[in-house]
């Protein structure tokens, strides 16, 4: 009961901001902004208000991390292994590209601009998979800060932005079909809210298949969460070798292992069946949702805007040419396979 009352307050604003941020999203005339991205900000505007209340701080932290690993488990109910197979061989020959093209040249580029591995790996994972989503599912298997974080999302969506506006018209431009545009829209652009809306401004049919593309996009948040959890373990074991001395220990895969990735994976499971009534499956779906939102405004309101601040440019820098290079690759790809 103690436990519930000290978290209690914090989970509390925490679900309040989401609401607010869901109105805000709702009220503006085209949605190109996700209802995680206003609580983030928001949050971080409330941070020096928030942050004296102490009463808050549990929950803000159980909201951040408990929660939003739940909220992980549940997006699983929005997934299925038959999408997969409804888009095709392309559309995953695209997706490998376009995630080899995110992780490897963001790990290069991360390299030349000199930046930290945790924060360059979360703005490849929301370019390279599904925006916030993926950045709030690898952060806790890194360790992340919560400013790598706040600074992962704004340097994603600012992007997401500006191709919502510019898909449409260079999809016409390059005189693109329904599929070929919903392929491309659903390889290359970030967040969820800006796939939809940037393919049902070129038409009905390429914003259906955008869509899928993009649900099946999320599910490769699977192996990569697997691979960054093992990564930063070396890397973590390495450290603490070089400072004992000591002989050499292998990585403790159970240790490491992030569980809620194989309840997400359960959970898709589950849905792939057919036989979770698809009111249920929406409503837990959209659950998931509202709870990311929460979990973001948590990040949001732990975060003090001086400590994004301090990692300057070079991660705006980073997430502009991974994202670019990426929506270049995606195209390319296409124009290969002859699915422009």
């Amino acid at each position: 009961m103690n436990k519930i009352t000290s978290i209690l307050p914090g989970v509390l604003i925490s679900g309040f901001l989401a609401l607010v941020s869901y109105f805000i999203s709702e009220a503006l005339p085209v949605h190109l902004i996700s209802a995680g991205v206003f609580a983030l900000l928001i949050g971080m505007a409330l941070n020096p208000l928030v942050s004296s209340m102490s009463t808050a701080r549990e929950g803000l932290v159980f909201t951040s991390k408990k929660l939003l690993k739940f909220s992980i488990v549940l997006m699983g109910l929005g997934l299925s292994f038959g999408q997969i197979l409804s888009v095709g061989k392309f559309s995953l020959i695209v997706m490998t590209f376009t995630l080899v093209t995110a992780f490897g040249g963001g790990y290069l580029l991360g390299k030349v601009l000199g930046m930290d591995w945790k924060l360059s790996s979360l703005i490849s994972a929301g370019t390279g998979i599904c925006g916030g989503s993926a950045i709030a599912a690898i952060a806790p298997v890194i360790d992340a800060k919560d400013s790598d974080i706040a600074y992962g999302i704004s340097a994603t969506f600012i992007f997401d932005i500006i191709m919502v506006v510019l898909f449409p018209i260079m999809g016409s431009y390059f005189m693109m079909s329904d599929l070929g545009f919903g392929l491309w829209a659903g390889t290359a652009v970030n967040d969820t809210s800006s796939v939809v809306a940037a393919g049902y401004a070129f038409s009905d049919a390429a914003g259906q298949f955008a869509v899928i593309v993009k649900l099946t996009r999320t599910l490769s948040i699977v192996p990569i969460v697997l691979l960054f959890s093992y990564i930063n373990e070396r890397l973590e074991r390495k450290k603490q070798l070089e400072t004992s001395k000591s002989a050499a220990a292998k990585v403790d895969l159970k240790k490491i292992f992030p569980w809620f990735i194989l309840f997400f994976l359960m959970m898709v499971a589950v849905k792939s069946t057919g036989y979770v009534p698809e009111a249920i499956s929406t409503s837990l779906s959209s659950l998931s949702k509202f709870i990311m939102v929460m979990s973001l405004g948590a990040i949001g309101l732990k975060t003090n805007f001086s400590q994004v601040a301090k990692s300057g440019m070079k991660p705006m820098l980073h997430g502009f040419l991974i994202s670019t290079l990426v929506v270049v690759v995606s195209f390319m790809v296409q124009q290969f396979l002859g699915q422009v």
